[in-house]
């Protein structure tokens, strides 16, 4: 028997797929639902506030699991900071790969449709991105990099913008690209601080062969 919670998150990775998929504006309530199989009456028992509410909720639960993969990845704090973002990416490349070169950021589809016109989705996706820079940072800041929330945010641009360009081109080579020069913010920033070797790791002055 189905219950309450599977119908809610029958509906919430409906969304999620098909926003990420589409794009917000594209998508509209009776397609989320028909792919959920839900009923109208359950959607907005769930969500009274409508799309953007559930649109709030796909960003956040998204943001959610993405900020968990960015634990996951940065981990060690006895690898290079420089190399460890680097492998990131190219784990990012395979991922645009596996999806067929949809976009597998539900969040930055969202915030570039709507930051000017949804405020209450503007703030959704300003406050998941903020938590990724933090965690990030934090990782950064661990090695002795000062400007580590700069750094933090510098790469999780260069990553989102690797992936628009990858779906454009349908091609893994921006992402693939792109890994290099996320490293090379790194062990630059790492090259303007006090301190290039935090009490918890090690920097790594290599350069790519």
């Amino acid at each position: 028997m189905r219950t309450t919670g599977d119908t809610r998150a029958r509906i919430l990775d409906a969304a999620t797929e098909l926003f990420r998929r589409q794009g917000y504006a594209a998508t509209g309530m009776k397609q989320i639902l028909t792919t959920a199989g839900a009923t109208y009456g359950s959607a907005y028992h769930f969500y009274p506030g409508g799309k953007t509410q559930l649109g709030e909720d796909v960003v956040r639960t998204s943001g959610a699991a993405y900020l968990a993969l960015i634990g996951e990845l940065f981990q060690d704090r006895a690898a290079d900071p420089a190399e460890t973002t680097a492998r990131a990416f190219t784990g990012a490349a395979q991922t645009l790969l596996d999806l067929d070169y949809a976009d597998p950021c539900p969040i930055a589809t969202i915030a570039l449709e709507v930051a000017g016109t949804n405020e209450a989705l503007r703030v959704a996706t300003a406050e998941v991105f903020d938590s990724w820079t933090d965690a990030l940072a934090a990782f950064y800041g661990s090695f002795g990099i000062a400007e580590s929330r700069a750094t933090a945010r510098s790469v999780i641009a260069l990553l989102e913008g690797a992936f628009m360009l990858g779906r454009a081109a349908r091609s893994t080579a921006p992402v693939l690209d792109a890994a290099p020069a996320a490293a090379a913010i790194v062990r630059a920033a790492a090259g303007r601080s006090p301190s290039p070797a935090g009490p918890k790791g090690r920097l790594c002055d290599r350069r790519r062969r």
